[in-house]
This record gives C-alpha cells, sequence and structure tokens, in this order.
C-alpha cells in the first residue's frame, strides 16, 4: 500500500484589530457583535451573533438561540443563513459575514463556528455561486479575515458527493 504525504494550505490573513478592515467590514464586524446583545444564551451564557452583508448593503444578523434540549438549540451562524433564505427569498449576493461571540458579563473573544455550521455556510456559498468573505475573531485576540467559505472546511461534503436521483 503507497502512502502519500500531503500538506494542507489554509489561505486566510490576520489582522491586529479592527482598524485594519474596509469600511464595508467593520460594518459587518460591528453587526456581528451588536447581534450578541440578542443571543438567548440561558444555559451556556456564551453570547454568539452572526452578520451578513448583502451586495445591496443591507444587513442581515442571526444569534444563537439555545433550548432546554440541548441540541434543539441553533447557532448564530445558521439562524443568520436560514432567517435569511426563508425571509428573503431571492435575496441580494452575500458579500461578507462575520462571527463575534462574548460571555454574557464580559468581553469578546474567540468565535469559530462548529462544524454543522461550517457546513451550512459552504452550502449556502455555492448556492450563490460566488464567495462570501469571512471574519472571524481568532483565540488570539486578532481577526481572521478568509476569502470564501469553502476555505475554512476544505474536506466537505457536497451535492455533487450525493448519487443522483
Amino acid at each position: 500500500m503507497a502512502r502519500h504525504a500531503r500538506t494542507l494550505h489554509l489561505p486566510y490573513e490576520e489582522l491586529d484589530s479592527a482598524h485594519d478592515l474596509t469600511p464595508a467590514e467593520q460594518a459587518v464586524w460591528e453587526a456581528a457583535r451588536a447581534a450578541t446583545d440578542h443571543a438567548y444564551a440561558p444555559y451556556s451564557g456564551y453570547h454568539v451573533g452572526a452578520a451578513l452583508l448583502l451586495a445591496d448593503g443591507s444587513i442581515f444578523q442571526g444569534t444563537n438561540q439555545e433550548n432546554a434540549a440541548y441540541p434543539s438549540g441553533l447557532c448564530a451562524e445558521r439562524t443568520a443563513l436560514f432567517g435569511l433564505a426563508a425571509s428573503q427569498p431571492g435575496h441580494a449576493p452575500i458579500v461578507g459575514m462575520a462571527v463575534a461571540a462574548r460571555p454574557a458579563q464580559g468581553d469578546f473573544g474567540a468565535a469559530l463556528p462548529c462544524g454543522a455550521c461550517r457546513q451550512v455556510m459552504l452550502e449556502s456559498e455555492a448556492r450563490q455561486g460566488q464567495p462570501i468573505p469571512l471574519l472571524l475573531p481568532s483565540r488570539h485576540g486578532t481577526i481572521l479575515r478568509f476569502a470564501a467559505l469553502v476555505d475554512l472546511m476544505p474536506f466537505n461534503f457536497a451535492a455533487d458527493d450525493l448519487p443522483s436521483v
């Protein structure tokens, strides 16, 4: 059996602060942070907000929504993407996305999407047929800038992996 060592290249930029963002990026970044005020997180105390910047300049927000039956809750990234698709069919393309998180009492910290959110994010990007740039706060207090959502999950499951019907 042959083995082939491979190296995966993960393209992203690491910015020192929000001052390094473009005006459009600053708008979606601040909208994600503001969305954390509306999270329903009585069990974890971890308030997450997501914001989507549309090509028409509008911003759509989502928040994490917890439930006493833990698997019944939903993350901020998915509430934003599903909420936009449900409330605005045929919406303008998403041209930016940001995620923010903070404890109920405290400062903002890292916000790295879970695997389920990454999968939904990828499908949303594929559905619109163009990359969705993403901003995430890192564990080191910097901002991670991704040019496309697919960069977050290079080995993903996509519609092409399903058998044709």
